[in-house]
C-alpha cells in the first residue's frame, strides 16, 4: 500500500481516498475508503471542510508529476532510551505523509459474528487464564514466563482478522472484578484492529499486539485496596498508581527476548499527544508511533468498561467525547482507530429518523454511518416495540440522527440486543 497526502484541490477521478484530514468525524460523506468515480465525489470531499486527504496509489491515480521521494522519518526516534521504536516505513507513510511501501497487513478468511464469536470465546478465556498466571508471577516478584504471549497474540490477530467485531465487542463486557486481566486482553485486541488499519505488515502487528497485552503488567506493583477502591483516590493514592508505567517496565526489562515495542507502550501508554501525560511528559513526535497507539486503545477500553468505581460508556458516546479531549490523542492515529471500530461501535445506543431506538449490531456498507442496528423501542409512544434488525446500507431511507445515552433511559439488559444472533447460533 502507497499512502500519499495532498491538498483537496489536487483530488482527481479515478484517484481512491485513504482518509480525509480535518473535520471528520461526523461528516456525512464518511466512509472507510472509496475510489472516486465521479466529480460529485469531489465536491462533497471539499464539502469536508478538509485541507488535506489521503490518497492510495496503490490502488487508483497518483498525481500527474511526483515529487521527490523522501526519506520515511522514523516516529518516536528521538527516545534517548532502550526503549524507542523505530517505526517501518509501512507505519511511517500513514502519519508523515511520506511516499514509501509497505506489506500488507495478514489476510484471513472473513466470517460473520455470530460464527466468530465462539471462536472469539474461547480465545478470551485462554488469554484470560495466560494473562493472570504472568500477573501472579510478576506479583510474587518472579520474572513472568511469556513464552506464550507470542502464539496467544497470534490467536488474537487471526480472530480480529476473520470478524475484529466479535472479540473487541465481547471483550468488553468484562465485569469489574476481571478488569485488570481482560483490560489487557482487550487493548491487545485493539492495537491488532488499529495496527492493521494503518496498514503493518505481519510482524509489526505482532508487536502491536504483543505490547497490548503487556501494557499494564505494572498494575501487578499496586496495592489491590487501591487499585479496586470504589471511591475517589488520594492524591498519594493516585499517585501510587502513576507509578505503574514505570515499575512495568522495570518487570519487562528482565525478561530475555522481550519486543521492544512491549516496553515501549508500556512505558509511555500514558503519555500526551500535547503534553501533559506520564511519566515523561513528552509530546508530539517524542512519543513513538506504538505508544501513541497504546494511548487510545488503553483510554477507549477503560472508558467503556464497568469498573469498581466507574459505570462504562456507551461506545458511540466514548468516541465523541475522546474525540473532544484536544492534546491527547495523536488526531491521525485516532482516526485510523475510528475507521478500526466504527463511529458507531457494535452495542452503541442510536436514534433513527422515525423515532425508534436501537442497538448497532455491525458495521456494514462500507460507511461508518450506516451499521446494521436491531430496533427495540418507539420514541414516540414510549413503548418497547418487537425487535427488528434493520440495515441503513444500501439506499435505505432510515438513518441515525443521535447518539442516546442508555444510562438516560434505563434499559434493562441493552447487550442482549445485540448478543441475541451469537447467542443463538451457540446452541
Amino acid at each position: 500500500m502507497t499512502i500519499r497526502r495532498i491538498e483537496i484541490g489536487q483530488l482527481r477521478v479515478g484517484m481512491y481516498l485513504h482518509a480525509i484530514d480535518g473535520p471528520w468525524l461526523d461528516h456525512a460523506l464518511w466512509r472507510t475508503r472509496f475510489l472516486i468515480d465521479e466529480a460529485g465525489a469531489i465536491a462533497k470531499i471539499v464539502e469536508s471542510g478538509a485541507a488535506t486527504v489521503q490518497i492510495d496509489t496503490a490502488r487508483g491515480l497518483d498525481l500527474p508529476e511526483d515529487p521527490p521521494v523522501a526519506a520515511p522519518t522514523r516516529a518516536g526516534a528521538q527516545h534517548n532510551s532502550s526503549t524507542a521504536v523505530a517505526q517501518a516505513p509501512g507505519v511511517a507513510s500513514v502519519v508523515e505523509g511520506a511516499v514509501v511501501e509497505s506489506a500488507p497487513p495478514p489476510v484471513a478468511i472473513r466470517r460473520s459474528l455470530a460464527e466468530e464469536a465462539q471462536e472469539a470465546r474461547r480465545i478470551i478465556h485462554q488469554s484470560r487464564r495466560e494473562v493472570v498466571r504472568m500477573f501472579s508471577e510478576a506479583r510474587l516478584g518472579q520474572v513472568p514466563d511469556i513464552a506464550a504471549v507470542t502464539s496467544l497474540t497470534d490467536e488474537i490477530s487471526a480472530s480480529v482478522g476473520r470478524n475484529h467485531e466479535a472479540l473487541i465487542s465481547l471483550v468488553r463486557l468484562k465485569t469489574a472484578d476481571d478488569y485488570t486481566y481482560m483490560h489487557s486482553v482487550a487493548v491487545c485486541g485493539l492495537m491488532i484492529a488499529l495496527a492493521r488499519e494503518l496498514g503493518f505488515d505481519g510482524d509489526e502487528v505482532r508487536s502491536a499486539g504483543v505490547a497490548g497485552l503487556l501494557h499494564d503488567i505494572g498494575k501487578t506493583s499496586i496495592p489491590n485496596s487501591i487499585l479496586n477502591k470504589p471511591g475517589k483516590l488520594s492524591d498519594e493514592e493516585f499517585a501510587t498508581v502513576r507509578e505503574h508505567p514505570v515499575a512495568g517496565h522495570r518487570i519487562l526489562l528482565q525478561v530475555r527476548g522481550i519486543d521492544p515495542a512491549a516496553l515501549d507502550v508500556c512505558l509511555n501508554h500514558h503519555e500526551k499527544h500535547g503534553g501533559g501525560g506520564y511519566p515523561g511528559g513528552l509530546m508530539g513526535e517524542r512519543i513513538s508511533l506504538f505508544a501513541r497507539m497504546g494511548a487510545v486503545c488503553d483510554v477507549y477500553d477503560a472508558v467503556t468498561s464497568e469498573r469498581a468505581y466507574n459505570k462504562g460508556w456507551d461506545p458511540s458516546d466514548a468516541i465523541r467525547q475522546m474525540a473532544g479531549w484536544k492534546g491527547h490523542f495523536d488526531p491521525l492515529v485516532f482516526q485510523a482507530f475510528v475507521r478500526a471500530v466504527g463511529i458507531y461501535p457494535v452495542g452503541s445506543l442510536v436514534r433513527l429518523a422515525s423515532g425508534r431506538l436501537g442497538v448497532v449490531l455491525e458495521q456494514s456498507g462500507g460507511s461508518l454511518l450506516t451499521p446494521d442496528v436491531r430496533v427495540f423501542f418507539d420514541m414516540r409512544s414510549q413503548q418497547p416495540i418487537r425487535p427488528q434488525r434493520v440495515s441503513l446500507a444500501n439506499g435505505s431511507r432510515e438513518r441515525i440522527v443521535a447518539r442516546e445515552n442508555p444510562v438516560d433511559w434505563k434499559f434493562a439488559a441493552l447487550n442482549d440486543y445485540w448478543l441475541k444472533d451469537w447467542n443463538d447460533d451457540a446452541h
